[in-house]
């Protein structure tokens, strides 16, 4: 059984067919799905699906390319949606340098804020990091973040990068680039990431694994992300299917 640990199945992408595609992903072992929120609007869908279909859990916040126009009040509202039983963590947050769609001053400001929000709520968080591994990394120790729990959502930076976040706690999800023909330096990632420290995802409705490239992702695809791993660090993929599975299940806390 599979823990799909970052799945956008609010995604406008999905207002055809998203039914079918919950559907599809119970059918092929998918048993959770983690939906997190990017903005406002999409925090409130992420909790609305999580209400409805027991095995999809929200997560909440405001990704660092919506930060721009953010305001205390809607951190206000975050915090009130994080109440919610089905919010599992406060994500997916962080700083992003490659797109810069919002001042980077804004950005550290607003990660900040909503990783205060998230220790005060005793949530782990679901970080984005993208070309600014310096500033996520400072910041994560500042906050003492690793107290309450760090997941590094869509992994993509170097060994040593995850040696350190390994070292201070953190937990690493990998994708599917790592099924990509070029995908040397993922693969010496997930050589190296402990299985007590691993998640796997799809990124839904983006990142789609090989052999779907360049078409919408989904949870279901979840599987090929499983088992390209699992031939990577030799064991079954039902060992890391299992594993990813309670990793996923004790980070959330999801009994």
């Amino acid at each position: 059984m599979l823990f799909d640990s970052h799945a956008h199945v609010d995604s406008s992408q999905f207002d055809h067919d998203r039914a079918l595609v919950i559907k599809r992903a119970g059918l092929n072992d998918i048993t959770y799905i983690m939906n997190p929120g990017a903005d406002l609007k999409s925090s409130y869908e992420a909790v609305k699906l999580a209400e409805q279909y027991d095995f999809i859990h929200a997560a909440v916040g405001i990704h660092p390319h919506d930060v721009v126009d953010m305001d205390d009040m809607m951190l206000k509202m975050i915090a009130n949606l994080a109440k919610k039983p089905v919010v599992k963590a406060i994500g997916e947050i962080g700083l992003d340098y490659y797109r810069d769609l919002s001042p980077r001053d804004l950005q550290q400001k607003w990660f900040i804020e909503q990783l205060a929000l998230a220790k005060s709520m005793q949530l782990p968080v679901i970080i984005h990091d993208r070309d600014a591994n310096d500033d996520v990394l400072r910041i994560l120790k500042t906050q003492k973040q690793f107290e309450t729990g760090v997941l590094m959502h869509c992994y993509s930076g170097s060994r040593e990068l995850a040696r350190q976040y390994v070292e201070l706690g953190a937990y690493l999800s990998i994708a599917g680039p790592v099924t990509y023909k070029n995908a040397r330096k993922l693969i010496e990632v997930a050589e190296y990431v402990p299985l007590d420290r691993l998640m796997i995802e799809t990124d839904s409705p983006y990142l789609t694994p090989e052999p779907y490239r360049g078409k919408r992702n989904e949870p279901m695809n979840v599987r090929y992300t499983c088992e390209r791993i699992a031939q990577i660090k030799g064991i079954s993929f039902e060992a890391l299917a299992e594993i990813t599975l309670n990793n996923a299940k004790t980070y959330f806390k999801i009994t």
